[in-house]
């Protein structure tokens, strides 16, 4: 996951730096530029936060299977764990029986 972060990032700022240069060196007036420039940013954030939410669902996914998962172990511990007690008691009971 931190490699495909890493990637994305870089694709970002790469794509960003990029719009920007190629705007920059176009012949436009400033006005132009600008809007362009703002128009670029905006879908540059629009972009980000859309990865965020996305990442953010994932992380709230996962975290749920997590949980189920952990819930599910501690239930099938549990019953070991009783099952134990049981057979323990029953063994103490016919050694009891069996002095």
């Amino acid at each position: 996951m931190n490699n495909s972060k890493n990637v994305a990032m870089a694709f970002l700022i790469g794509g960003v730096i990029g719009a920007g240069v190629a705007l920059l060196i176009a012949p436009a007036s400033g006005i132009e530029t600008r809007t362009k420039i703002k128009d670029g940013a905006e879908d540059a954030g629009d972009w980000a936060k859309d990865r965020y939410q996305d990442a953010r669902y994932r992380v709230s996914e996962s975290g749920g299977r997590v949980r189920q998962f952990v819930t599910d172990k501690k239930e099938d511990l549990q019953a070991a764990f009783d099952a134990g007690r049981e057979a323990y008691q029953r063994g103490k009971e016919r050694l009891v029986r069996g002095s």
